[in-house]
């Protein structure tokens, strides 16, 4: 399935895209898509609707796909060639830090640099969603606790993030600095995450092309790992880490966002979003 919040910000309704790229509404069936609809009971509940029955609705704006997210978790450098263009040794562990829930946003909201920034950069992402509860899982089993996967942009403040302190949070999770979508599509259809081809063009140029078979850390090794140190739950999201590409890695001169800029990445199998940079303009954040 892929699972979707459709309608202006705010007042997203649930769906499902069908089968001819059509979005059907879910929202006689259920409030919203929640935690709660992304567990093993939940999914199965969806699968068994006739999807056919329900109504054709407009794409319009997408948010972000599910509602309630509790944590979003991110590996750094998880790309060998990611870390030799940071001029970084490649990690003997993953590499944790943390974006803000509050920095999510839909596919194709603005993107607004935060006051002072300089050096705004764009990462393509594979997301992982959890399912279940999972606390010292195991690598064999890790799978089993994820509910699905799905596009993430990291974009990133690197001024902030590597230059002003040790911490690399404050440069992560400033407000939509994490557009998310266009839809999470449940693990049963991606099959194999690790043989997912990824891309990101800025302005129509070809920036970032990578697989994520390339991953120093797989998939189930970032949910076991991190169940070791916090409870992963239903609705949780981690964000996996970027192939080269970005920003920063451009030689000889840097290349950061600027008012103006458009984006547009995709991942094989989980669809593909597009954002506008904007100069700060609060309004474009609660709007």
């Amino acid at each position: 399935m892929r699972l979707l919040r459709h309608g202006p910000k705010g007042q997203e309704k649930p769906g499902l895209l069908d089968a001819q790229g059509r979005v059907r509404d879910l929202s006689a069936l259920l409030p919203d898509i929640t935690p709660a609809t992304l567990t093993p009971a939940g999914l199965a509940a969806l699968r068994a609707v006739d999807a056919g029955a329900l109504p054709v609705v407009p794409q319009g704006t997408l948010g972000v796909p599910w509602t309630g997210m509790g944590k979003f978790i991110a590996i750094g450098l998880n790309y060998a060639d990611h870390a030799a263009e940071a001029g970084m040794p490649i990690p003997k562990e993953p590499i944790v830090f943390t974006k803000t829930v509050e920095c999510a946003v839909g596919c194709n909201h603005a993107v607004v640099l935060p006051q002072g920034s300089v050096k705004s950069d764009w990462e393509v992402e594979l997301g992982i969603v959890i399912g279940s509860t999972a606390r010292y899982v195991s690598e064999a089993d890790a799978l089993a606790h994820v509910a699905g996967y799905c596009v993430v942009n990291d974009v990133s403040e690197r001024e902030y993030q590597l230059e002003r302190g040790s911490q690399w949070d404050k440069g992560k999770g400033c407000d939509t600095f994490g557009p998310v979508g266009p839809w999470l599509v449940t693990a049963d259809e991606v099959g194999d995450p690790q043989d997912l081809d990824l891309w990101l063009d800025l302005n129509g140029r070809r920036f970032q092309t990578g697989n994520t078979r390339t991953m120093i850390f797989g998939v189930a090794q970032i949910v076991s790992y991190l169940s070791r140190f916090m409870t992963l739950r239903p609705g949780d999201l981690i964000t996996t880490g970027t192939p080269p590409g970005v920003g920063m890695g451009v030689k000889p001169n840097p290349v950061f966002l600027k008012p103006g800029d458009v984006m547009r990445l995709g991942i094989a199998r989980l669809g593909e979003q597009q954002q506008t940079v904007h100069a700060w303009d609060p309004a474009l954040i609660d709007g």
